[in-house]
């Protein structure tokens, strides 16, 4: 299973940061699979932000539900990430996760590094 992250590395204040992230050789649709979305700013913890599931449904951090949605294209094996309103405070490295329930697998992208600034 292969995550790949894209999307601009930076971004200025107000704007909205999409990112997406492209799956090889599992489809996000497989049963039990979580598709998730997880930050890392500098400086501190990991912070998990939301995800979507096999069957389509979201789930979001209650600190980020305001300004975020997750959604999917299934005709691409992709999922995305859209953040509004972003400020400096947004920069970190952008992951996505997938996750089976069926074996406990656990995989991530490599990361993409995201900067908020004017």
């Amino acid at each position: 299973v292969q995550l790949q992250e894209s999307g601009p590395g930076l971004v200025n204040p107000s704007q909205t940061l999409s990112l997406t992230c492209a799956v090889s050789n599992v489809s996000i649709t497989t049963s039990g699979t979580t598709w998730t979305w997880i930050r890392h700013p500098p400086g501190k913890g990991l912070e998990w932000m939301g995800l979507i599931t096999y069957g389509g449904n979201t789930y979001y951090s209650p600190s980020l539900k305001s300004r975020t949605s997750i959604s999917r294209d299934t005709s691409k094996n992709q999922f995305s990430r859209q953040l509004c309103a972003v400020t400096p405070e947004d920069t970190a490295d952008y992951y996505c996760n997938a996750r089976s329930a069926m074996d406990g697998s656990d995989y991530w992208g490599q990361g993409t590094q995201v900067t908020v600034s004017s």
